[in-house]
């Protein structure tokens, strides 16, 4: 494994802290969130394929602008059909799973299959492949770890909107024999708009994800973005429609795209949580997904 990325880029970038949140959260310099996401399908296949991701967050943002995070997940796959990694292309808990290269040291049996990647809002996301094996058995374990920092380029004003830009890099602490991981360093970058139009609230971004070399997956970098918006129902509640998506993350792997339905609500100054719901819209993507997340700031 060899480290690709410059901690020069790194310093000075602060974190995505998710899809627009509530304005009072960047009151609060700590913050600590865990969630639960849910993800199944065939993804072209004969073979079910069901995911847990299950991600402990810790955000630091000593300035309004200026924040850090650290990301730490579980990880559990009802069989060994396919090796998931955490590939921040929409910096929201978003995952690829993809089979191994042709001809690389594989699982056994592994012949047709495809890949998938699960991404935010905001939040997070899983996706998933399915490919042939003769094992079948569940796999379970500590994910890759991901460090994000982000800077607020450009608060939101009346004529211009908020830009912020965010980049990560992911460790290949996931257990590449059990193929819940590559095994390979991954970096990326994005940049997120938004923009509030009384109680409307749109946004888009886009990342781009320099994935790791590897001898046992084909591996490709790829391009991962997201779109929708938001209406502020009350000053503490927020339904989100939103599609997110991605280009092929491996060889032999179409790509990615789902609609979401997600709703933010801030239960007090401090304490908040959000959901979502997930429909796949492309064979390489899960068929659905259901996620939740609650945090504190502090």
């Amino acid at each position: 494994m060899k480290i690709r990325f410059s901690v020069g880029c790194l310093i000075g970038m602060a974190i995505n802290l998710s899809s627009p949140c509530f304005i009072q959260a960047e009151e609060y310099l700590y913050s600590i969130g865990f969630g639960l996401e849910f993800s199944s399908g065939r993804y072209g296949g004969e073979i079910r394929t069901d995911s847990v991701y299950a991600p402990l967050t810790v955000t630091v943002s000593p300035t309004d602008r200026l924040g850090f995070s650290l990301e730490v997940p579980l990880v559990y796959q009802s069989n060994g059909n396919v090796v998931s990694a955490i590939a921040k292309g929409d910096l929201r808990g978003s995952r690829t799973m993809m089979r191994p290269a042709p001809g690389a040291g594989g699982m056994p049996g592994s012949g047709s299959g495809t890949g998938a990647m699960a991404g935010p809002g905001g939040g997070g996301s899983g996706h998933g492949s399915g490919i042939s094996s003769s094992t079948g058995q569940p796999e379970k374990g500590l994910g890759d770890i991901t460090l994000k920092l982000g800077y607020l380029l450009l608060p939101e004003r009346f004529s211009s909107p908020q830009l912020r830009t965010t980049v990560f890099v992911k460790f290949p602490t996931a257990d590449e024999d059990r193929y819940l991981g590559t095994g390979e360093f991954d970096e990326g970058v994005a940049v997120e708009v938004s923009k509030w139009f009384g109680d409307w609230n749109p946004f888009a971004e886009a990342g781009y994800v320099l994935q790791g070399r590897s001898e046992r997956f084909a591996l490709k970098n790829y391009l991962a973005y997201n779109a929708g918006f938001g209406y502020q129902v009350s000053g503490n509640f927020r339904p989100l429609l939103l599609v997110k998506g991605g280009t092929s993350p491996a060889e032999g792997v179409g790509g990615l795209l789902e609609a979401r339905v997600k709703l933010k609500y801030q239960t007090t100054r401090s304490i908040g949580m959000e959901g979502y719901l997930a429909k796949g819209l492309t064979t390489d993507s899960p068929d659905y997904g259901a996620g939740v997340t609650v945090y504190h700031d502090f």
